[in-house]
Protein backbone atom coordinates (compact mmCIF):
# COMPACT_ATOMS: atom_id res chain seq x y z
CA UNK A 1 0.00 0.00 0.00
CA UNK A 2 1.13 3.63 -0.89
CA UNK A 3 1.86 5.53 2.49
CA UNK A 4 0.71 8.87 2.68
CA UNK A 5 4.59 10.37 3.11
CA UNK A 6 5.85 8.39 -0.08
CA UNK A 7 7.98 9.88 -2.92
CA UNK A 8 6.16 9.65 -5.74
CA UNK A 9 8.00 10.65 -9.00
CA UNK A 10 5.56 12.03 -12.18
CA UNK A 11 6.99 13.30 -15.75
CA UNK A 12 4.75 15.25 -17.89
CA UNK A 13 3.22 16.66 -14.47
CA UNK A 14 2.75 20.28 -15.60
CA UNK A 15 0.43 18.21 -18.99
CA UNK A 16 -2.92 17.76 -19.40
CA UNK A 17 -2.98 13.92 -17.85
CA UNK A 18 0.08 14.56 -15.28
CA UNK A 19 -1.28 17.59 -13.77
CA UNK A 20 -4.57 15.91 -13.44
CA UNK A 21 -2.93 13.25 -11.63
CA UNK A 22 -0.85 15.42 -9.36
CA UNK A 23 -4.40 17.18 -8.27
CA UNK A 24 -5.67 13.50 -7.87
CA UNK A 25 -2.65 12.38 -5.57
CA UNK A 26 -3.14 15.93 -3.57
CA UNK A 27 -6.50 15.42 -2.52
CA UNK A 28 -5.95 11.55 -1.29
CA UNK A 29 -3.07 13.21 1.13
CA UNK A 30 0.28 12.43 -1.28
CA UNK A 31 2.58 15.91 -1.15
CA UNK A 32 5.33 14.33 -1.67
CA UNK A 33 5.51 14.41 -5.08
CA UNK A 34 8.57 15.42 -7.47
CA UNK A 35 7.57 16.94 -10.67
CA UNK A 36 8.85 16.44 -13.93
CA UNK A 37 8.69 18.57 -17.17
CA UNK A 38 10.00 20.61 -19.45
CA UNK A 39 8.76 24.03 -17.47
CA UNK A 40 9.71 26.62 -20.19
CA UNK A 41 6.49 26.82 -21.38
CA UNK A 42 4.07 29.64 -19.47
CA UNK A 43 0.75 28.57 -21.02
CA UNK A 44 1.40 25.52 -18.79
CA UNK A 45 2.09 26.55 -15.45
CA UNK A 46 -1.73 27.09 -14.53
CA UNK A 47 -2.12 23.36 -14.55
CA UNK A 48 -0.07 23.53 -11.35
CA UNK A 49 -1.81 26.29 -9.70
CA UNK A 50 -2.46 25.61 -6.01
CA UNK A 51 -1.03 22.09 -5.98
CA UNK A 52 1.62 20.70 -3.65
CA UNK A 53 4.44 19.28 -4.45
CA UNK A 54 8.39 18.77 -2.61
CA UNK A 55 9.94 19.35 -5.74
CA UNK A 56 10.11 20.38 -9.54
CA UNK A 57 12.95 19.37 -11.83
CA UNK A 58 13.25 20.08 -15.68
CA UNK A 59 12.84 16.68 -18.03
CA UNK A 60 16.35 17.33 -19.10
CA UNK A 61 18.28 17.73 -15.62
CA UNK A 62 16.35 14.85 -13.80
CA UNK A 63 17.44 12.70 -16.82
CA UNK A 64 21.02 13.70 -16.86
CA UNK A 65 21.36 13.29 -12.48
CA UNK A 66 19.22 10.37 -11.91
CA UNK A 67 21.45 8.75 -9.38
CA UNK A 68 20.91 12.10 -7.16
CA UNK A 69 17.29 9.93 -6.55
CA UNK A 70 18.36 6.73 -5.98
CA UNK A 71 16.94 5.73 -2.83
CA UNK A 72 14.50 8.71 -2.68
CA UNK A 73 12.43 7.70 -5.04
CA UNK A 74 9.00 4.87 -4.01
CA UNK A 75 6.73 5.26 -7.01
CA UNK A 76 7.40 6.35 -10.29
CA UNK A 77 4.74 7.85 -13.21
CA UNK A 78 5.97 8.09 -16.38
CA UNK A 79 3.22 10.44 -18.45
CA UNK A 80 5.75 12.85 -19.85
CA UNK A 81 6.17 12.43 -23.47
CA UNK A 82 5.74 14.17 -27.10
CA UNK A 83 2.28 13.62 -27.98
CA UNK A 84 1.76 15.44 -31.12
CA UNK A 85 0.26 12.94 -33.50
CA UNK A 86 1.22 15.06 -36.48
CA UNK A 87 5.22 14.83 -35.69
CA UNK A 88 7.04 13.94 -38.40
CA UNK A 89 10.54 14.13 -36.75
CA UNK A 90 11.11 11.04 -35.70
CA UNK A 91 14.50 11.15 -34.59
CA UNK A 92 12.52 13.61 -31.92
CA UNK A 93 9.86 11.15 -30.90
CA UNK A 94 13.25 8.30 -30.77
CA UNK A 95 14.52 10.58 -28.20
CA UNK A 96 11.80 11.72 -26.37
CA UNK A 97 9.20 8.64 -26.45
CA UNK A 98 11.83 6.12 -26.78
CA UNK A 99 15.57 6.53 -25.23
CA UNK A 100 13.69 8.72 -22.29
CA UNK A 101 11.39 6.36 -21.43
CA UNK A 102 14.27 3.38 -21.64
CA UNK A 103 16.47 5.39 -19.11
CA UNK A 104 13.53 5.73 -16.76
CA UNK A 105 12.27 1.94 -17.02
CA UNK A 106 16.33 1.09 -16.48
CA UNK A 107 16.23 3.45 -13.38
CA UNK A 108 13.07 2.20 -11.83
CA UNK A 109 14.32 -1.74 -12.75
CA UNK A 110 17.64 -0.78 -10.80
CA UNK A 111 15.89 0.89 -7.56
CA UNK A 112 13.66 -1.64 -7.33
CA UNK A 113 10.21 0.91 -8.23
CA UNK A 114 7.14 0.04 -9.26
CA UNK A 115 6.27 1.61 -12.90
CA UNK A 116 3.22 3.09 -14.51
CA UNK A 117 4.02 4.47 -17.89
CA UNK A 118 1.82 5.85 -21.15
CA UNK A 119 1.74 3.83 -24.10
CA UNK A 120 -1.11 5.11 -26.60
CA UNK A 121 -3.95 3.49 -28.02
CA UNK A 122 -2.33 4.75 -31.53
CA UNK A 123 -0.28 1.70 -31.25
CA UNK A 124 -3.09 0.02 -32.99
CA UNK A 125 -3.42 1.79 -36.03
CA UNK A 126 -6.31 0.78 -38.16
CA UNK A 127 -6.79 -1.95 -35.62
CA UNK A 128 -6.18 -4.78 -37.96
CA UNK A 129 -5.36 -6.90 -35.08
CA UNK A 130 -8.04 -5.85 -33.02
CA UNK A 131 -7.76 -3.56 -30.01
CA UNK A 132 -6.90 -6.52 -27.46
CA UNK A 133 -4.01 -5.15 -24.99
CA UNK A 134 -1.88 -8.35 -25.61
CA UNK A 135 1.87 -8.09 -25.40
CA UNK A 136 2.02 -10.88 -27.82
CA UNK A 137 0.07 -8.77 -30.74
CA UNK A 138 2.96 -5.69 -30.22
CA UNK A 139 5.15 -7.05 -32.80
CA UNK A 140 2.29 -7.15 -35.65
CA UNK A 141 0.53 -3.76 -34.71
CA UNK A 142 1.30 -1.29 -37.74
CA UNK A 143 0.49 2.21 -36.21
CA UNK A 144 -0.75 4.84 -38.42
CA UNK A 145 1.99 7.72 -37.55
CA UNK A 146 5.22 8.46 -36.18
CA UNK A 147 3.85 8.94 -32.63
CA UNK A 148 2.32 5.94 -32.62
CA UNK A 149 5.09 4.14 -33.70
CA UNK A 150 7.20 5.95 -31.25
CA UNK A 151 4.80 4.44 -28.53
CA UNK A 152 4.63 0.23 -29.81
CA UNK A 153 8.77 0.22 -29.91
CA UNK A 154 8.71 1.03 -26.37
CA UNK A 155 6.11 -1.43 -25.65
CA UNK A 156 7.78 -3.88 -27.85
CA UNK A 157 11.68 -3.32 -26.04
CA UNK A 158 10.06 -3.37 -22.67
CA UNK A 159 8.62 -6.53 -23.51
CA UNK A 160 11.85 -8.12 -24.59
CA UNK A 161 13.48 -7.10 -21.19
CA UNK A 162 14.90 -9.84 -18.60
CA UNK A 163 15.19 -7.08 -15.93
CA UNK A 164 11.98 -5.83 -14.95
CA UNK A 165 11.10 -3.19 -12.35
CA UNK A 166 8.71 -5.20 -9.52
CA UNK A 167 5.64 -3.92 -10.96
CA UNK A 168 5.04 -1.85 -14.32
CA UNK A 169 2.14 -1.13 -16.49
CA UNK A 170 1.89 0.86 -19.86
CA UNK A 171 -1.44 2.26 -20.05
CA UNK A 172 -2.73 2.69 -23.78
CA UNK A 173 -5.04 5.94 -23.28
CA UNK A 174 -7.38 5.94 -25.64
CA UNK A 175 -9.11 9.20 -26.27
CA UNK A 176 -8.83 11.16 -23.18
CA UNK A 177 -10.51 14.63 -22.42
CA UNK A 178 -11.02 16.99 -19.30
CA UNK A 179 -9.58 19.40 -17.44
CA UNK A 180 -6.47 21.55 -18.01
CA UNK A 181 -5.91 20.56 -21.49
CA UNK A 182 -6.13 24.41 -22.31
CA UNK A 183 -2.57 24.28 -23.56
CA UNK A 184 -2.86 21.71 -26.06
CA UNK A 185 -3.88 23.95 -29.05
CA UNK A 186 -4.87 21.70 -32.00
CA UNK A 187 -3.92 18.60 -29.95
CA UNK A 188 -6.66 19.44 -27.43
CA UNK A 189 -9.62 17.12 -27.65
CA UNK A 190 -12.87 17.41 -29.77
CA UNK A 191 -15.16 18.25 -26.66
CA UNK A 192 -12.70 21.44 -26.25
CA UNK A 193 -12.62 22.64 -29.49
CA UNK A 194 -16.39 21.99 -30.05
CA UNK A 195 -17.04 24.13 -26.82
CA UNK A 196 -15.01 27.23 -28.15
CA UNK A 197 -16.84 26.80 -31.56
CA UNK A 198 -20.26 26.95 -29.55
CA UNK A 199 -19.00 29.74 -27.91
CA UNK A 200 -18.04 31.70 -30.90
CA UNK A 201 -20.22 30.65 -33.81
CA UNK A 202 -23.02 28.44 -32.32
CA UNK A 203 -22.10 25.45 -34.79
CA UNK A 204 -19.71 22.51 -34.13
CA UNK A 205 -17.22 21.38 -36.96
CA UNK A 206 -16.85 17.51 -37.61
CA UNK A 207 -14.75 16.16 -40.07
CA UNK A 208 -16.45 14.98 -43.24
CA UNK A 209 -15.92 10.95 -43.87
CA UNK A 210 -13.73 9.87 -46.35
CA UNK A 211 -14.50 6.48 -45.70
CA UNK A 212 -17.50 4.39 -47.82
CA UNK A 213 -18.68 2.61 -44.19
CA UNK A 214 -18.95 5.47 -41.97
CA UNK A 215 -21.43 8.79 -42.37
CA UNK A 216 -20.09 12.09 -41.91
CA UNK A 217 -20.02 12.02 -37.78
CA UNK A 218 -20.28 8.43 -37.75
CA UNK A 219 -16.51 7.79 -37.64
CA UNK A 220 -15.80 6.12 -33.74
CA UNK A 221 -13.74 6.38 -30.79
CA UNK A 222 -13.76 5.29 -27.18
CA UNK A 223 -13.60 8.63 -25.50
CA UNK A 224 -12.22 8.49 -21.43
CA UNK A 225 -12.66 10.89 -19.08
CA UNK A 226 -9.13 12.15 -17.20
CA UNK A 227 -10.66 11.58 -13.80
CA UNK A 228 -11.18 7.84 -14.49
CA UNK A 229 -7.65 7.82 -16.19
CA UNK A 230 -6.04 9.05 -12.97
CA UNK A 231 -8.29 7.31 -10.84
CA UNK A 232 -7.25 3.87 -12.55
CA UNK A 233 -3.73 5.45 -12.70
CA UNK A 234 -3.97 5.15 -8.68
CA UNK A 235 -5.54 1.92 -8.63
CA UNK A 236 -2.67 0.39 -10.52
CA UNK A 237 -0.05 1.43 -7.94
CA UNK A 238 -1.99 0.59 -5.30
CA UNK A 239 -2.78 -2.68 -6.03
CA UNK A 240 -0.23 -3.30 -8.42
CA UNK A 241 -1.86 -6.38 -10.19
CA UNK A 242 0.06 -8.67 -12.71
CA UNK A 243 2.45 -6.75 -14.67
CA UNK A 244 2.03 -5.88 -18.39
CA UNK A 245 0.14 -3.72 -20.44
CA UNK A 246 -3.12 -2.30 -20.15
CA UNK A 247 -6.08 -0.63 -21.99
CA UNK A 248 -7.15 2.82 -20.69
CA UNK A 249 -10.65 3.41 -22.40
CA UNK A 250 -14.38 2.94 -21.42
CA UNK A 251 -14.75 -0.51 -23.57
CA UNK A 252 -17.82 1.40 -25.54
CA UNK A 253 -17.22 3.15 -29.02
CA UNK A 254 -19.33 5.97 -29.50
CA UNK A 255 -19.81 8.19 -32.25
CA UNK A 256 -18.64 12.30 -33.09
CA UNK A 257 -22.10 13.35 -33.45
CA UNK A 258 -22.92 11.81 -30.04
CA UNK A 259 -19.86 14.04 -28.89
CA UNK A 260 -21.29 16.39 -30.15
CA UNK A 261 -24.36 15.94 -29.01
CA UNK A 262 -23.86 15.91 -25.77
CA UNK A 263 -21.63 19.42 -25.56
CA UNK A 264 -24.93 20.90 -26.95
CA UNK A 265 -26.80 19.10 -24.21
CA UNK A 266 -24.66 21.03 -22.10
CA UNK A 267 -25.20 24.21 -23.41
CA UNK A 268 -28.91 23.57 -23.24
CA UNK A 269 -29.00 24.13 -26.89
CA UNK A 270 -30.19 22.48 -30.16
CA UNK A 271 -27.50 20.97 -32.03
CA UNK A 272 -25.78 22.40 -35.31
CA UNK A 273 -23.25 20.73 -36.77
CA UNK A 274 -20.89 21.70 -39.76
CA UNK A 275 -18.83 19.38 -42.03
CA UNK A 276 -15.40 20.16 -42.96
CA UNK A 277 -12.67 17.56 -45.11
CA UNK A 278 -10.02 16.11 -42.65
CA UNK A 279 -7.18 17.99 -43.07
CA UNK A 280 -4.79 15.82 -45.69
CA UNK A 281 -2.25 15.82 -43.43
CA UNK A 282 -3.51 13.55 -41.52
CA UNK A 283 -6.29 12.06 -43.75
CA UNK A 284 -4.51 9.05 -44.85
CA UNK A 285 -3.65 8.46 -41.39
CA UNK A 286 -7.08 9.03 -39.66
CA UNK A 287 -8.58 6.51 -37.40
CA UNK A 288 -12.25 5.42 -38.09
CA UNK A 289 -13.11 3.29 -35.34
CA UNK A 290 -11.23 2.17 -31.99
CA UNK A 291 -12.79 0.65 -29.07
CA UNK A 292 -10.85 -0.36 -25.83
CA UNK A 293 -10.84 -4.08 -24.77
CA UNK A 294 -11.17 -3.54 -20.92
CA UNK A 295 -11.76 -7.33 -19.80
CA UNK A 296 -7.99 -7.72 -18.84
CA UNK A 297 -8.03 -4.20 -16.49
CA UNK A 298 -11.71 -5.52 -15.44
CA UNK A 299 -10.23 -8.88 -14.44
CA UNK A 300 -7.39 -7.58 -13.05
CA UNK A 301 -10.00 -6.21 -10.16
CA UNK A 302 -10.97 -2.85 -11.14
CA UNK A 303 -14.27 -2.46 -10.68
CA UNK A 304 -15.01 1.47 -10.47
CA UNK A 305 -17.79 2.83 -12.62
CA UNK A 306 -16.36 4.77 -15.65
CA UNK A 307 -18.32 8.07 -17.01
CA UNK A 308 -20.88 7.77 -19.68
CA UNK A 309 -19.61 10.26 -22.41
CA UNK A 310 -22.59 12.25 -21.58
CA UNK A 311 -22.41 12.67 -18.03
CA UNK A 312 -18.25 13.47 -18.57
CA UNK A 313 -18.67 15.79 -21.16
CA UNK A 314 -21.41 17.58 -19.07
CA UNK A 315 -19.55 17.83 -15.95
CA UNK A 316 -15.96 18.93 -18.05
CA UNK A 317 -18.22 21.70 -19.93
CA UNK A 318 -20.23 22.82 -17.19
CA UNK A 319 -17.69 22.70 -13.65
CA UNK A 320 -14.64 23.41 -15.96
CA UNK A 321 -14.59 25.21 -19.26
CA UNK A 322 -17.11 27.62 -18.68
CA UNK A 323 -15.45 28.72 -15.80
CA UNK A 324 -11.98 28.30 -17.25
CA UNK A 325 -11.23 26.44 -14.34
CA UNK A 326 -8.78 23.44 -13.56
CA UNK A 327 -8.75 20.08 -11.90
Amino acid sequence: MMQKDAVIAITGAAGFIGSCLVGYLNELGYDNLILIDDFSHPEKANNLQEKKWLEKIDRSEFIENLQRYARRIQYFFHLGARTDTTEQDYELLKKLNLAYSQKIWSFCTQENIPLVYASSAATYGNGEWGYKDDESLCDKLQPLNAYGVSKNEFDRWVIRQEEQPPFWSGLKFFNVYGPNEYHKGRMASVIFHAFNQIQEKGSVNLFRSHHPDYQDGGQLRDFIYVKDVVSVCYWLMENQPQSGLYNLGTGQARSFFDLAKAVFDSFQKPVNIEFVDTPLDIRDKYQYFTEADMQKLLSAGYSAQFYSLENGVTDYVRNYLKGHLYL
